[in-house]
């Protein structure tokens, strides 16, 4: 046996068997020294064997990488693992760079004196190229493209689907796909199933995205499979083309200038001229012009506790409800923060405390939001008039009142949490 930390064991059957091997080994005293190295080791790095043996291992290795030395190697002497497994790169003897994924392991003799380390490497520089290869054209493709999981979660997206969509990088890998898709579309649902389950490695569809600024967006998409070493599904890459034209992204630019940009609802300015529309056409049409303004419970709890990612999902979730709610002609607004408005002509103040109570039950139940299961609550004031003359700034303060009246009557009220955060 040699003498604690200073060359190979005297075993030569042992040493026949590295010789031969043809996977690259070297075995380091414990000073980081090199005292063997089989042909496969000298081959990759294109010395002879002379050339090699006595050597310091950081004089092989990448001087922008973490250095093989003595501190290394005490760490697995003193440490509780004794093996370690790393990728770096080395250095050849024409100067060029390699990578390899080293697996170290200190060798004790019988007694548990620390011998020295053996390595074993693998040579990983063209998966290294590729994945290189591939984040570059990843990241730099002129379409959208995102790697997701079998439940349409982002894993990854690049900079052009989040210019797509209007998110941030960080907001979207908090988000599936689902949560940009308007409620009652089920474009690629079945696909994402089918997909998930390995029914088929290769969909395409055209889907529509709601764009953080709230109007849609088309995309024509199509979804790889990926599958994992056991041949069952991994994950998804997909990639996005927008489906549209000039004209298109003008109405988009007309249709933003009076809609919230978060919601796609109506804004202030265009609420306004509704109800002054409706207020006059009283006279031909009859009715109870009917406004509810609904305030929403709880946004800040769900920003400070999932982000403010979900409190927008929250909001543009009461939207959908809100537009599931009315008739065809009704107007929903977004005041902005956590106010909604709903303006409706009902035949009588009968059917407008109906429609304020079905509202209600609308946005009080139990929704999923960004994968977390939230009660959406709200308290709703109404208003109502068959004055064509009453000002349309009246009906919206007699609502507000008439909401905060609710409000504090109401039992999940009497110790309310924090509301009216504003920032989403």
């Amino acid at each position: 046996m040699a003498t604690p930390g200073s060359a190979m064991p005297d075993n030569v059957t042992w040493q026949l068997i590295l010789e031969q091997a043809a996977a690259p080994v070297a075995a380091l005293d414990l000073q980081a020294r090199i005292i063997y190295a089989n042909p496969a080791a000298c081959d990759l790095l294109g010395y002879d064997p002379a050339a090699v043996l006595n050597r310091p291992a950081h004089d092989f290795t990448h001087p922008d990488d973490p250095p093989v030395d003595h501190d290394m190697i005490s760490s697995l002497v003193t440490g509780d693992a004794e093996k370690l497994t790393q990728e770096r790169r080395g250095i050849r003897s024409d100067g060029t760079a390699l990578w390899v994924l080293v697996d170290f392991a200190l060798i004790r003799d019988a007694d548990g004196v620390p011998q020295f380390v053996l390595a074993q490497y693998q040579d990983i520089t063209e998966r290294r190229t590729a994945e290189r290869r591939w984040r570059h054209t990843f990241a730099n493709a002129p379409i959208g493209m995102a790697m997701l999981d079998l439940t349409g979660r982002w894993l990854e997206v690049n900079d052009k689907l989040c210019d797509m969509v209007g998110y941030t990088r960080d907001e979207m890998l908090t988000m599936r796909f689902t949560d940009l898709t308007y409620p009652h579309d089920t474009a690629g649902l079945d696909l994402l199933a089918d997909l998930a389950a390995g029914r088929i490695d290769t969909a395409s569809t055209e889907k529509r995205y709601r764009h953080k600024a709230g109007y849609p967006i088309w995309a024509l998409i199509r979804v790889n499979l990926v599958r994992g070493a056991d041949d069952q599904p991994a994950y998804l890459v997909s990639q996005y083309e927008t489906i549209g034209d000039e004209e298109m992204r003008d109405s988009h630019i007309a249709h933003m200038a009076l809609h919230d940009p978060l919601t796609g609802l109506a804004n202030r300015a265009l609420l306004m001229d509704r109800l002054n529309h409706e207020l006059a056409a009283l006279h031909q049409h009859g009715g109870v012009l009917t406004v509810l303004l609904a305030d929403l419970d709880g946004l800040k709890p769900v920003n400070d506790r999932y982000g403010h990612a979900a409190g927008d999902n929250l909001l543009t979730t009461t939207a959908d409800e809100l537009l599931n709610a009315v008739q065809p002609g009704d107007t929903v607004a977004r005041l902005g923060g956590d106010e909604f408005v709903v303006v409706s002509n009902k035949p009588d103040i009968n059917a407008a405390k109906a429609f304020r109570d079905e509202v209600s039950r609308c946005l009080n139940t139990d929704i999923t939001v960004s994968g977390h299961e939230i009660t959406l609550t709200a308290s709703i004031g109404l208003a109502a008039t068959t004055n064509a003359t009453t000002p349309a700034s009246d009906l919206l303060h007699a609502a507000d009142l008439d909401m905060y009246t609710h409000k504090a009557t109401s039992p999940r009220h009497q110790h309310p949490p924090e509301q009216h955060s504003g920032g989403n």
